[in-house]
């Protein structure tokens, strides 16, 4: 019951985050999980955690944008409008 609890205060925290602190927090948990799981030691999902977050935090940050393409213009130059 108790884990039950947890998730669920986990999961209700989660949901008013924005795209990139959901990224970051999924990234560096299941990054330590892995490292963790790999290395037999506390600093190997230490590192998992990190490199977890970083590439989270990146997946995130993409999610921003959804709906949005980069264009080129005649001369050159690139913009960002509603994807065609």
């Amino acid at each position: 019951m108790k884990k039950i609890i947890l998730m669920a205060a986990l999961v209700g925290a989660l949901a008013s985050c924005t795209s990139t602190e959901k990224g970051t927090a999924i990234g560096a948990a299941s990054g330590a999980v892995i490292g963790g799981a790999v290395s037999h030691s506390w600093g190997g999902a230490a590192i998992g955690a990190v490199g977890g977050g970083l590439v989270g935090a990146a997946i995130g940050e993409s999610q921003k944008h959804r709906g949005y393409c980069v264009y080129r213009d005649r001369y050159g130059r690139t913009y960002e409008a509603r994807c065609r």
